[in-house]
Order: C-alpha cells, then structure tokens, then sequence
C-alpha cells in the first residue's frame, strides 16, 4: 500500500500559507489537480488520482500544491486572481530550492502567469480560455453556474454528474470532495477571478518547449476548446497542439500518455532557462518592431494641470520647460528599453512601447525621477494588451486603458493595470498598493489597477 505523502507548508511573497506535498525522484515536476477542484489532503482517497501521481512519481519528483483559497492551503482571502495563483505555485518551488521545474497544467490556467523562465517544459490540457469571459458568459456555462450562488449542494451535486457523466456511481462522492475542497464564498470569488482573467499577454513570454492537448470531437464545447488551443499554440514560440478524441481529463490514460512521452523528449535546441534578471536590455532603434507580435506593455505619462501651469509660468518658460522634459522623457524611455511613439499627437504627454512589464516599470521610474527634478509633475499609467501596428504608430483597447489609467493617477504616482502587476510582480523590484476595480469611460468592464510603491 502506497504511504500518503506527507503535507508540507510555505509561504508565499505576499504572505499567504500555501500547502504541499512531493513524492518520488527525478526530475521536478509540478502538476495541478487532476479532478478540476484541489485538496491535496484528500485527493489520494481517489484510486485513479493515486495511480496517476504514482506512474509521474516512478521518473520524476511530482509536486502537487493547493491554490490559496483552495484545499489545506489558506482560505478566505478576498483579493484572488491568476497573478496571486501563480505566485502560489513559485512560492512552493522556492521552498524545494527549484530553479527550474516542468509544469503540467490540468485546466489550470494561472500557470501562464508564472516566470516563464523557470519553466522548462509546460503542458496546458486542455487550455480552458484565453479570456475567461469567453468560456464562463456561454448559455451553457452561466446556466449551471447559476446554481452556485443559489444552493451550493446542488451545484456540485450537478457538476460532479455533468463533469463524471449522469450514470456514474462516484458522483456523490466528488461532490463531497468539491465542498470538502472550497467553501461557496471562496468559489464565487474563484468564479470572479476567472472571469476577469485574460491570459494573452502572457503568451508570447512563454518561450520553453509547450504541449497543448485539446479534444477533437464534435461537440460544441470541444470545438470551443479546440478553437482557444489554436490560438493559444500560435501565440507561444515553441507550442505544438495534439488534438485528442474524447474528453481531456487528467485521469485519462491516453492523456498521461502523451504527458509522459512529451516529459521524455529533451529540449529544443537552443533552450536554456535561466533566472530572471534585472534592468532592460540593450535598447535598439527597432525596438518597437522587436516586441512581441499584437502585443506590448503601453506607457502613458501626461504634465499635470499643464492649463494652469501656462498661465502661472507663462507661455515660453512652460514651452522651454515642457520641450526639456520631453526629450529627457524619451531618453529615459529608450534607456530602459522602450520606444516612444512619435506618431501620436498626445500634446503634453507621451506614449511609449515596451516588450516587458519590467522595462516599462523601469521606465516609468525613470520618467518620474525627471519629473521631479523640474517644475513639472506627472501623471504616468501602464497597461498591456494587443495592440495595432502602423508604421511609428500603435491603435488599439490596450491604447486607451492605457490612457485611463494615466488620468487616474495621482500626480507623482505610477499607477499600473493588473494585468502589468501580474507581469512584473517578481521582476521589477518593486511593490503594489491594490487600488480596486476602476470604472473607466468607454471601456466596458472595471480595471483594477495598482500604485507602484518603492519609486524613491
């Protein structure tokens, strides 16, 4: 009889108790749960969840981890998304002295917010949405999930039908075990933070060999899984999609299969992980055209109260003092690694592209640090996102939440989406002060947005 393994305990970097167990040797290798909810204490009282860990454990040192809010780890925490859930999982490698790991990812998508630099082998089965509104708003999905804030019971009675079939005997069972794993209170904020996510920023960074299995069948929901895993695998440099006929599930023996024999492949040529380094690279005069393909991180930066500045210093002196704070702007920009985008008439302010989430938090430092040097305060937001591409030109959604959240903040302050925290919360050397969800005009939905704290 197999021993239980035995529960271990870290903390995260912003202070929450996550819980964990490894068993075997080999290779690091970092998985998510298998049955869709997470409890590490109780998932081995499952006989195929327990044969699966132990083929993974017979070649590799398997890791499985409750997110926060989930299983053995910390509950109840308010403040829950993708970003928070990776953090999660970095903080369990460090723990184990990881510097580099595999990563099987079971419809568990906060994985592509990790350092992709750690990362030397990801698996995604299936992907479950690129934008979680995609999946979540369809008929069929709000339809169930209805349920889950009106009678918890019920809920998981029928998603644990929906998700093993209407006839199986065990349903009964994995619905004790989804409310053993997650409280409802914690499920709906789970819901919300899955909602909201929006994982194709991240996508291009991914740079490590990637296995992405999606089902071919028939169905309407498989085609929709199908569709996302194309994109996804376009967007990730070194992906390649293997479609697979019947349900992806984590306890399917052809899916363990395909894991197995893609966990056994040595890297590609020319891959080398290696950890994450501070300060920008060697800008370029292409350095626009070098980010990665539709998407960038946007920097906006605006003179605060410029009307009101013209008339207190007069036109010439606000003009010598603007034009010189202008240039040293755009040399601060280039010197982090960003471009300026000369082809946007923005008056007082100044847009800018970076390839990383890091260059533009450097640079928006260093913007700040000039602005503070003269007579003009600013105003400064970042955000990332697909962007449109014409000639010394950028167009786009990201553009304007970018400008958003430019006015928002405080002069003297460098506000950033969460989107941009996600990306740079273990790179840019610095800390976030949650602002909340912000209504901005014309864009749809709130964006939470974040102060960068430790710009002295």
């Amino acid at each position: 009889m197999t021993r239980e393994p035995q529960i271990q305990y870290t903390k995260t970097s912003d202070g929450v108790s996550i819980a964990f167990h490894a068993m075997g040797s080999g290779p690091p290798l970092i998985i998510s749960s298998p049955l869709t909810f997470s409890h590490v204490g109780l998932e081995m009282q499952f006989p195929p969840v327990q044969a699966l860990y132990e083929r993974f454990a017979d070649k590799h040192t398997l890791i499985r981890w409750d997110p926060r809010n989930y299983g053995l780890s910390q509950r109840g925490l308010e403040q829950i998304d993708f970003g928070r859930w990776a953090l999660d999982i970095e903080a369990v490698a460090d723990k184990l002295g990881l510097q580099h790991f595999d990563m099987v990812a079971l419809n568990w998508n906060p994985v592509l917010q990790v350092r992709p630099e750690r990362m030397r082998r990801l698996v995604l089965a299936p992907v479950a949405a690129i934008r979680g509104a995609d999946l979540l708003d369809r008929p069929e999905q709000s339809a169930v999930r209805s349920l889950a804030e009106k009678n918890w019971d019920v809920y998981t009675d029928t998603l644990a039908n929906m998700l093993l079939g209407w006839t199986s005997s065990n349903a009964h069972e994995y619905a004790l075990f989804m409310r053993e794993s997650i409280d409802q209170a914690d499920y709906l904020r789970s819901l919300a933070a899955w909602r909201s996510c929006d994982v194709w920023p991240y996508l291009a960074g991914i740079t490590c060999p990637t296995l992405i299995v999606a089902s071919s069948d028939a169905s309407d929901n498989a085609r929709f899984g199908l569709g996302q895993a194309r994109q996804t695998a376009s967007a990730i440099p070194n992906a390649r999609l293997t479609p697979m006929a019947g349900a992806i599930s984590g306890l399917n023996p052809k899916l363990a299969d395909l894991i197995e024999q893609f966990l056994s492949e040595e890297p590609f040529p020319g891959f080398e992980a290696a950890p994450a380094t501070s300060g920008a690279p060697a800008a370029s005069d292409n350095q626009l055209e070098a980010a990665p393909p539709g998407m960038a991180v946007i920097l906006f930066t605006d003179i605060v109260d410029s009307t009101a500045l013209t008339e207190r210093m007069g036109d010439a002196r606000f003009r010598e003092a603007s034009r010189a704070l202008d240039a040293g702007l755009r040399n601060a920009i280039r010197d982090a690694g960003g471009a300026a985008i000369d082809g946007k008439l923005l008056g007082d302010g100044v847009l800018a592209t970076f390839a990383s989430a890091a260059q533009a938090i450097d640079g928006a430092r260093r913007c700040l640090a000039l602005s503070a040097a003269s007579e003009l305060g600013l105003h400064i937001g970042v955000h990332a996102g697909d962007v449109i591409r014409e000639e010394n030109n950028v167009f786009g959604g990201a553009v304007n939440i970018a400008a958003r959240i430019c006015g928002l903040s405080r002069p003297g302050e460098i506000l950033v989406s969460d989107v941009v925290r996600g990306m740079a919360r273990s790179s840019a050397g610095v800390e976030f002060e949650d602002r909340g969800e912000q209504a901005m005009k014309g864009v749809g939905e709130p964006v939470r947005v974040y102060a960068v704290r430790g710009t002295e």
